[in-house]
């Protein structure tokens, strides 16, 4: 059966503007959630809420420090009192105004040895692999996966939010290409999706519990899942298989509880799911095929799953055609579609 799409609100943002990928819109404890993009040297941060409502400004804005530097995924602090950057040779910590509260250097995401840098962080090579970090939902921590100084490895660390200061570290069997975090609602545990381009992804699980590190990695052996959502109403995730064959929902530990193909359609002998997928709420996730690679409009579709089974409900139709842009679920119902050309946001419902 075909569900219907309510228009609930629409956003443009300013001409120039890039969302920070993969979690552009990122989800917080309690329900906010947050645009962040970088455009003219700064991060914006725009509450969603807001946004849709008319607000016009950003609710902050954090200067970036490095002139040319366009990858890695940044981070806010739920309150919005400082942000984290991820560098091609360092985190960093700062405020609005642009002082750095600390900085945690590390090598450079370039992987080809021995290419020259003069010593100035602000210098920065062409190379375009990145890491990531996040800002732990109470504030405290920052995760990030960065590259060892010297001889090429990569880890994820675990820093104190107020100093820098290591607290922990995991050694990566990685070579990537970028990365995200993921934080649980529960308030414990970070998840980490490390992309390696061709050569697969790599999902972790942590917790740091003040004294150690425990880590989940139990779905890297097939290097083929992406880690896509959490939601409060599920203790486990939602991931996508790397090239869009199935979509999984597992407990914390990796189990698989439920899975689902991509439906039939015309033309495809392998129907895929896209990447951009999620929860709707606790007992729906939206889906959808055909944004990534469709040559028509008509070719893509938003898919209504069920949100323990996978078990497909149905296809969303939208007043004004097919949506061909990024999806985004929220989790409260409702979710965006993002068009990256036009940088027009919209708020739907069923």
């Amino acid at each position: 059966m075909d569900f219907v799409a309510h228009l609930t609100g629409t956003y443009d943002f300013p001409g120039g503007s890039a969302l920070v990928n993969p979690y552009a819109f990122e989800n917080r404890a309690g329900g906010s959630a947050r645009a962040l993009l970088t455009r003219d040297g700064e991060l914006a941060v725009y509450e969603l809420t807001d946004l849709l409502a008319g607000e016009q400004a950003p609710a902050a804005r954090f200067p970036l420090p490095w002139p040319g530097w366009r990858h890695g995924v940044h981070s806010v602090s739920p309150d919005r009192s400082f942000a984290v950057l991820s560098g091609q040779r360092s985190v960093r910590a700062v405020d609005a105004d642009g002082t750095t509260r600390w900085t945690y250097r590390h090598g450079c995401w370039d992987q080809r040895v021995g290419h020259p840098h003069t010593g100035d962080e602000h210098q920065v090579c062409p190379g375009i692999e990145s890491g990531s970090c996040r800002v732990s939902d109470d504030g405290a921590l920052v995760w990030a996966h960065v590259v060892t100084p010297g001889e090429y490895e990569e880890v994820w660390v675990v820093l104190d939010a107020r100093d820098g200061r290591e607290l922990a570290r995991l050694p990566l069997d990685s070579v990537a290409s970028g990365s995200g975090h993921l934080s649980h609602p529960d308030g414990v545990h970070m998840g980490l999706s490390v992309g390696m381009g061709q050569d697969g992804v790599l999902v972790y699980w942590g917790r740091w519990d003040g004294t150690g590190l425990t880590v989940h990695q139990e779905l890297n052996d097939g290097l083929d899942r992406i880690l896509i959502d959490v939601h409060p109403g599920h203790p486990g995730f939602l991931t996508v298989e790397h090239y869009g064959n199935d979509l999984q929902l597992h407990a914390l530990d990796g189990t698989v509880l439920a899975e689902a193909d991509a439906p039939p359609a015309p033309d495809e002998e392998h129907p895929q799911w896209d990447w951009s997928c999620g929860f709707l709420d606790a007992d729906a996730v939206l889906a959808t095929t055909g944004v990534e690679y469709a040559d028509e409009p008509e070719e893509c579709g938003t898919w209504l799953l069920d949100g323990r089974t996978l078990e497909i409900r149905g296809r969303i139709a939208y007043p004004d055609g097919a949506a061909t842009g990024e999806v985004r679920p929220l989790g409260d119902g409702s979710w965006l579609t993002y068009d990256g050309e036009t940088g027009s946001v919209r708020r739907w419902t069923l």
